[in-house]
């Protein structure tokens, strides 16, 4: 792999744990991994976001913290980069989209406290898909907190995504186009995302 460290991130349902680990698997990386099913507010969320968004948040951006904080002090010798399937700035992103504005602001002010200290990816992978492609996802690998989730959601996170990249000037952001891909079970589909991180990026966003 060309970049130390990949994030691969994406919309709800757009495969960037399937991607993560497979890249980890064949090219010898070291995995780190979103634990989203431990979080004990997310089944709450799904059935009353409006009362649960906060503590959900919160628990989420504890993880990434903890996950990301052990990456700077647990290097691995045996693997030759890393890859992730979050970016620890989606804990704003979905903040933002969840959260009342009081709520929103008191959880900015403990990203920016913690969000200073923690290692950034040399380049991120965002996999675009349409919502009912997302929505087909969703359904096939079936858990039950996620039925209840709607294309008017799935249609805000990634409007959120695409807003924020478009303001990133000082990282490597690559915006890729899944609508027509299967990179999970199509070697071919594989082969050309792998073939895209290694390539050479400029700063800023870029769009295949």
């Amino acid at each position: 792999m060309k970049y130390n460290f990949i994030t691969i991130e994406g919309c709800i349902g757009a495969g960037k744990t399937t991607l993560a680990k497979k890249l980890a698997e064949d090219f010898n990386g070291k995995l780190i991994l979103e634990e989203f099913e431990g979080n004990p507010f997310l089944p709450k969320f799904y059935e009353d976001p409006e009362r649960h968004a906060f503590p959900v948040e919160l628990y989420f951006m504890a993880e990434r913290f903890k996950h990301l904080k052990n990456l700077l002090s647990e290097g691995d010798i045996f693997k030759s980069f890393t890859v992730s399937d979050f970016l620890f700035q989606k804990s704003l992103i979905f903040a933002t989209n969840n959260l009342k504005e009081d709520e929103a602001r008191l959880y900015r002010m403990l990203f920016d406290i913690i969000n200073s200290s923690l290692p950034k990816p040399d380049i991120i992978l965002y996999l675009y898909a349409p919502v009912e492609k997302l929505q087909q996802n969703i359904k096939r690998r079936g858990r039950d907190f996620e039925k209840n989730i709607t294309s008017e959601y799935l249609e805000n996170i990634q409007r959120a995504y695409l807003d924020y990249f478009k303001m990133q000037n000082q990282s490597r952001v690559v915006l890729l186009n899944t609508s027509a891909l299967n990179f999970a079970d199509n070697q071919a589909d594989y082969d050309k995302v792998v073939e895209v991180l290694n390539d050479d990026f400029e700063t800023g966003i870029h769009y295949i």
